[in-house]
């Protein structure tokens, strides 16, 4: 059997442009001989497609876009898998299926049956578990189809299996030969790699070859990075598509032969390129053009600035510097160099005059206060009202700058740099911005000057003012961050682990969870690490719980 690796981009709702480009994808793969076309989870909706499902036009809208599907399929050669959804009886939640449709029929339908509730994924929210699974027979093949988490309970691989039942190995003694498995599974640093381990692992237990297919493109938060694959029956790669891009590879398991696309080997690339897709599918599915950054000649910002030119082109970037009165010079020097390099249009809009009648006006009612972060924070509300008007007149859309190790302990103004539309870099912590920046230079050339990488980090709202007044070095910071957030370590653990300050610790912890109310007012971010704020990550606001 032929099969080509449907590797696709959807946009959440769109259902008629999502059948297009299976449409299209299935007639250029026919050009190869192949005898079935895989698409991703929900290829139809899009993934995740939340409470739309709880619309009943949505669903209804939805099988009638497979119905489409299945009259075109009347004049397309090969099968083909699809992802979509119908109605359950219970009447208020839906199938999520796998669909398996040739030459003006639906041959079978796949439920799914393992539902993930953790992380990003509120599947039982929405979704009926199958019972059980049957075996799908496509030109006399018997298949164990999967949908995404189906295929992820392997309990040799796991430690902790999540589920009691195992679709994957109650369909292999079926009978199944091959295991075909469509997903909808969101890139984090590190995900790839586990993938392949756990296919592979399976590949070899079950002694099948395995056929994986994984969305690609940016919904929202989520980045999904593609990277389908397929694995003989001893667990070695025979076929994969590219990351963090449309592709269509074709694997002939019975020659065990396929094409092999590259994929960036390097996780900083592949994190970097994350950002690109995350950042330009944001943007353009939100209908949007260009784009508005506020730039201060750091290294933030740089890098925004960056990933935004490698996601949207030079064209649709602008640049825009407001120095205040503790800006340096070489911060305004550093970001009209960075701008002539990166090729955007570059605006200068001094704040001063603004942020001292602002201070003016407010004198009376400040009377007998000394000043402090109040005054501090008017200079970034100031920046933040600048761009947003801006983003008014031009229809373009603010991209904040803040990295994750800001937003972790609350080193950021509400309504100021926190004000846009898309938190690029929230999900990055700030050692990593730096790793990022050196990634930037390699792909678009040396467009970030290393002045911007030896200045101490500085918000320049008050005269000398560095980070490392308010935070210790960000090595020690992100160690701390990433132990607490990401691996949820108490504070003692952190502490004697790394031979930290016990109270060092609890002074980063109890910055993390005093400042949720900020990071739930700010912009969506794109999901980087295994956990980000945001999307997959549920803290209340108002609790007395500490470390």
């Amino acid at each position: 059997m032929r099969i080509a690796l449907g590797q696709i981009n959807t946009t959440i709702g769109d259902l008629a442009g999502n059948v297009d480009n299976m449409i299209a994808t299935v007639r250029q793969a026919a050009s190869r001989d192949v005898d079935l076309v895989v698409f991703p989870e929900l290829s139809i909706t899009g993934y995740p497609p939340q409470d739309l499902i709880e619309r009943p036009s949505f669903v209804a809208r939805s099988v009638e876009a497979v119905d489409r599907l299945v009259k075109e399929s009347k004049s397309l050669e090969p099968a083909m898998i699809v992802g979509s959804i119908e109605p359950a009886e219970d009447g208020r939640r839906v199938r999520n299926l796998a669909i398996v449709i040739q030459r003006g029929k639906i041959l079978a339908k796949q439920q799914k049956m393992l539902l993930p509730s953790y992380d990003v994924f509120d599947e039982q929210r929405y979704f009926v578990p199958s019972a059980k699974e049957q075996m799908v027979h496509i030109n006399g093949v018997p298949i164990a189809l999967t949908i995404c988490e189906d295929a992820w309970n392997d309990k040799y691989f796991w430690r902790h299996p999540l589920y009691d039942r195992d679709p994957v190995e109650e369909l292999v003694k079926e009978g199944a030969k091959v295991l075909v498995s469509i997903n909808a599974s969101p890139y984090n640093i590190g995900k790839r790699a586990q993938r392949s381990r756990m296919f592979e692992a399976l590949a070899c237990r079950h002694g099948i070859p395995v056929v994986y297919v994984n969305s690609v493109g940016g919904n929202d938060q989520l980045v999904f990075d593609g990277s389908s694959f397929a694995m003989s029956s001893e667990g070695a790669l025979i076929a994969s598509a590219k990351s963090f891009e449309e592709d269509c590879p074709v694997v002939d398991l019975k020659k065990l032969n396929g094409d092999k696309n590259a994929n960036h080997e390097d996780e900083n690339h592949a994190a970097y390129q994350a950002l690109v897709l995350g950042t330009r599918d944001y943007v353009r599915k939100c209908g949007f053009q260009k784009v508005l950054i506020g730039l201060s000649g750091g290294i933030d910002s740089a890098l925004v600035a960056a990933l935004a030119v490698s996601a949207l082109g030079k064209e649709n970037v602008i640049g825009v510097g407001m120095p205040g009165p503790y800006s340096s010079d070489h911060s305004v020097t550093d970001a009209r160099d960075m701008a002539q390099r990166l090729g955007v249009r570059f605006e200068l809009i001094s704040i001063n005059g603004l942020y001292q009648e602002f201070v003016r006006t407010l004198a009376p009612v400040f009377a007998g206060a000394a000043a402090d972060v109040t005054e501090e924070n008017i200079q970034s509300r100031l920046r933040g009202n600048t761009l947003m008007a801006l983003s008014n007149k031009w229809g373009a859309l603010v991209l904040t700058t803040g990295n994750k190790s800001e937003m972790a302990v609350g080193y950021c103004t509400l309504y100021g740099d926190m004000c846009g539309g898309l938190a690029v870099i929230c999900d990055v912590p700030k050692t990593l911005v730096y790793k990022l920046c050196r990634v930037a230079n390699q792909v678009l050339g040396p467009m970030i000057p290393e002045s911007v990488f030896i200045k101490p980090p500085s918000a320049e709202l008050r005269a000398d003012q560095k980070d490392t007044d308010s935070l210790p070095e960000y090595d020690v910071l992100d160690t701390i961050l990433h132990a607490y957030i990401e691996e949820s370590k108490p504070a003692a653990d952190i502490a004697a682990e790394h031979e930290y300050p016990i109270d060092l610790v609890r002074d980063i912890a109890r910055k993390v969870d005093k400042n949720e109310y900020k990071r739930q007012q700010a912009a969506p971010g794109i999901k980087l690490t295994s956990k980000a704020f945001g999307m997959g990550r549920r803290f209340p606001i108002a609790q007395r719980f500490t470390e």
